[in-house]
């Protein structure tokens, strides 16, 4: 019942793709990949949330908290809780810029802001290769916690076969109908997810009581923070917060909205998902209570489920923690096949950057399924190596709307010594006096950045998004 449950919620999904084309038949890169900037609210708010809660959420957190106890909820709660206000006020002027610029992808931007410049080229292309090297992983991380929803319907197939089957309908939602699948297919897993999440841990509680889950549990998921394990989580929560918008495909999203004022409302009504992390906490402690011997921490989520739910509502979990991998992973495909098409190879003609797009698309997925297979054990540190690159972005993007003397030469060298150092650091253990190292490199980026730019010539011609949106500063024609 569980398999036959979930396999007509996929096909569901499917059929939500094929109707998400219809009255759109245009061809044009940008209809397929940002909608042709004609999302509403509705639909920027289901795709914007569809991608931030994906497996991580209903996955990776139950067994953050398996592995390492209540404090990684700190974390992982507060880095999302800081990312809203920044939200806020940030998008709605990456919004801006996307406008002026006629962007798609995130290095759509730069290569705008700097369209005339000789280092614009270099930024550009800094700023592709590194989106495109942090954007790698991630897809591992979907593929991973995809086998786990689907070895939860005791799919107990070889790997290759499951991460093989997720990858056919994460391209075949792409090949449909573009980003607006993933957008429609979005409200369907929301529902399931929300759903899977508060029926388990109902069901946890209902089974021994909910003094009882904390009372036993309690000696061993509780930890205690020392001085630089805080430091380290405040600057982690911190830098992934700034970070969080930067994601190339979250950049995507935010270009599908129709208004600023879109964006505003979409970032009003996000928090209301955070209401859902107390039954994923209830649902770890559980796990750790029965004292629920797993192969991974990952599984935690999925064990309960398998022991308390009935095989139908199973078979509704499981489809809610496959649509969570699955929009992501067709969320990155739509951002990842553009910034090749378009950004790594200039020279492409838009009559065939989609085309092209589809094959890198294609290749990415492949890739990270090879990821997947060779290693995987990094689901649990996936999201930090991830942000140590993304993150640098953060500067650059503030640069190029507030800051008149921005040079591409200073943001690219920023982005990219940050970017080896981070690795370097992490690679090598380095401690930083308990400070997340994503975090130092993003102040020695930042101090690259500025001091950089105020030792070169400025350039007149190159003029912030806040200065000429504001009618202070004419913008320079494009020949200029």
């Amino acid at each position: 019942m569980a398999s036959f449950v979930f396999a007509c919620l996929i096909l569901a999904s499917l059929g939500l793709a094929i109707f998400a084309k219809r009255g759109h038949h245009t061809e044009s890169v940008k209809e397929f990949f940002i909608a042709s900037r004609q999302f509403g609210g509705f639909l920027v708010f289901f795709l914007a949330v569809g991608e931030i809660y994906s497996i991580g959420t209903i996955i990776g957190f139950p067994g953050g908290i398996y592995a390492m106890g209540g404090t990684y909820g700190i974390w992982f709660l507060g880095y999302i809780l800081l990312a809203y206000p920044v939200g806020y006020f940030v998008n709605p002027w990456i919004w801006r810029a996307g406008k002026v610029y006629d962007a798609v992808t995130l290095p759509d931007l730069f290569k705008g802001h700097f369209r005339d410049h000789r280092y614009g080229r270099f930024l550009e292309l800094s700023v592709t290769i590194a989106a495109i090297v942090f954007l790698v992983p991630w897809g591992q991380l979907q593929f991973s916690g995809l086998i786990i929803a689907l070895n939860g319907l005791g799919w107990h197939f070889n790997p290759i076969v499951l991460t093989v089957l997720a990858a056919a309908l994460a391209f075949t939602y792409v090949a449909v109908s573009g980003i607006r699948a993933p957008a429609y297919v979005a409200i369907l897993k929301d529902i399931l997810m929300v759903l899977a999440i508060v029926v388990t841990g109902v069901a946890a509680v209902s089974a021994v009581g909910l003094g009882s889950i904390f009372h036993i549990a309690g000696p061993v998921a509780h930890n205690h923070l020392n001085a630089p394990q805080l430091r380290f989580t405040m600057s982690t929560i911190t830098f992934q917060a700034l970070g969080f918008f930067m994601f190339p495909f979250n950049m995507q999203n935010l270009f599908t909205a129709r208004s600023e004022q879109t964006i505003r409302r979409t970032q009003m009504f996000m928090p209301l998902y955070m209401l859902m992390y107390p039954f994923l906490v209830v649902t770890s402690y559980y796990a750790l209570s029965q004292h629920t011997h797993l192969a991974a921490p990952n599984q935690a989520f999925m064990a309960v489920a398998v022991s308390l739910l009935p095989g139908w509502v199973l078979g509704m979990v499981a489809a809610g923690a496959s649509l969570s991998g699955l929009i992501v992973l067709a969320g990155i495909s739509l951002a990842i096949g553009p910034l090749v098409s378009r950004n790594l190879f200039g020279h492409v003609p838009e009559t065939r950057q989609r085309s092209a797009a589809r094959l890198v698309i294609v290749l990415y997925l492949a890739a990270s399924i090879l990821l997947t297979l060779m290693a995987p054990n990094l689901l649990l540190t996936i999201i930090n190596t991830a942000f140590f690159g993304i993150t640098q972005f953060f500067p650059g993007v503030l640069a190029i709307i507030f800051f008149r003397r921005a040079h591409p030469l200073a943001i690219g060298a920023g982005i990219i010594v940050a970017d080896v150092l981070s690795i370097a650091f992490y690679l090598a253990g380095a401690t930083m006096d308990g400070l997340n190292v994503g975090f130092v490199c993003l102040l020695i980026n930042i101090v690259i950045l500025v001091g950089g730019s105020l030792l070169m010539a400025r350039d007149p011609r190159v003029v912030p998004v806040a200065a000429r949106e504001s009618g202070l500063i004419a913008a320079p024609a494009s020949g200029d």
